[in-house]
């Protein structure tokens, strides 16, 4: 890895706050080698505190003010290595975009800003968000009562992300006696197909002539495997769901029980849409148009640390972050030095503001 700087956050000793932190791998519940490295790198750049919290957080603060600034990202990543290499201004590597890059925004950003004197930065780099479990969110959650929240997500340096989609997990399993395939007795994997089809069925009917993508309920089907034992077979289906506003993951899982089959409900989260008008979002739109940006907001069909926090503290929250979040989990994934810079330029500013 690039050799660690301890001198002032200069454009170079963010670049390599980013390439270490990307370098060292975190797949879910797999992040102490990563909080490690943060939080040293925090405490070589002159943070009041830096410490790795009771759920395996890093924790970085800075000031000692009434007013707490959350800065929330997460430091896990999605499973797969891809190769950590620089082409160019680009560097390639897990997490560079989801979400290491926003994370990194946060650290040097908290530390260039001139903050005002009643403020205090809380900088966390969440574990398990990548994991249906969200552990280092809810742990941070009971810790922490912010003025303000930022989530540490990919939305490009101008833009910034108000909502997010819900999120249900159902995993599906049938077991029956065997037939012979010249009979007309569903196999195990033309049950599992059923239920699918079932679940297509139940989206439709739900959506009606809903055309917003936000506002509509989507199903993924994530798995499928069957197999044979004895003269029984089995069949397993997972499949995944975004949720609108107006779904309530209970009421959907209760929907589709099958009582002929088992079903295993969880990652409940309901969608969280939060306020566009706030102190917090003028001081990004100020901060976009002071870079050179035009400002603008979207709504995101995943599921954030946002859709966790968010109904906990109720207070001003956006979610921000350099990178292109279509290359989230996939293998070209990377991110522009230049963009990242440029964000953090911006997230000083906004914090300068508040």
């Amino acid at each position: 890895m690039m050799p660690l700087q301890t001198s002032t956050i200069t454009d170079e000793a963010a670049e390599t706050l980013l390439h270490n932190l990307v370098a060292t791998p975190s797949q879910s519940t797999q992040e102490s080698a990563a909080t490690s490295y943060l939080t040293h790198w925090m405490n070589q750049h002159s943070y009041d505190e830096a410490f790795v919290d009771e759920a395996g957080n890093a924790i970085g603060i800075i000031g000692s003010g009434s007013r707490d600034v959350i800065l929330l990202g997460h430091i896990d990543t999605f499973s797969g290595n891809p190769p950590v290499h620089v082409n160019g201004r680009n560097l390639y590597g897990r997490g560079s975009v989801d979400a290491k890059g926003p994370l990194a925004t946060f650290a040097a950003a908290a530390r260039r800003a001139k903050l005002a004197e009643d403020v205090r930065v809380i900088v966390i780099g969440a574990v398990e968000e990548e994991a249906a479990s969200s552990k280092g969110a809810r742990y941070a959650a009971t810790q922490y009562q912010p003025e303000f929240c930022i989530i540490g997500e990919p939305s490009q340096w101008d833009r910034m992300t108000l909502g997010y989609k819900g999120r249900l997990l159902i995993d599906w399993r049938w077991e029956g006696a065997l037939a012979h395939s010249a009979g007309d007795v569903a196999s195990a994997p033309e049950q599992g197909f059923a239920y699918w089809r079932r679940v297509v069925d139940y989206t439709n009917t739900f959506n009606g002539d809903e055309t917003r993508i936000f506002g509509r309920l989507d199903a993924t089907l994530q798995a499928i495997n069957s197999g044979i034992h004895g003269a029984h077979g089995w069949c397993d289906v997972t499949v995944g769901f975004r949720l609108p506003p107006s779904a309530d993951p209970h009421a959907i899982a209760a929907d589709l029980e099958d009582d002929n089959a088992t079903t295993r409900a969880y990652g409940h989260e309901v969608a969280f849409l939060a306020d566009r008008d706030t102190s917090l979002a003028r001081a990004f739109r100020g901060a976009i148009r002071a870079n050179g940006g035009t400002p603008r907001f979207v709504h995101k069909t995943g599921t954030s640390d946002m859709n966790i926090v968010g109904p906990l503290w109720n207070c001003p929250i956006l979610a921000y972050g350099p990178g292109d979040s279509a290359l989230d989990h996939t293998p070209d994934e990377h991110i522009n030095f230049d963009e990242y810079l440029r964000a953090i330029d911006v997230l000083v500013a906004a914090l300068e503001r508040l």
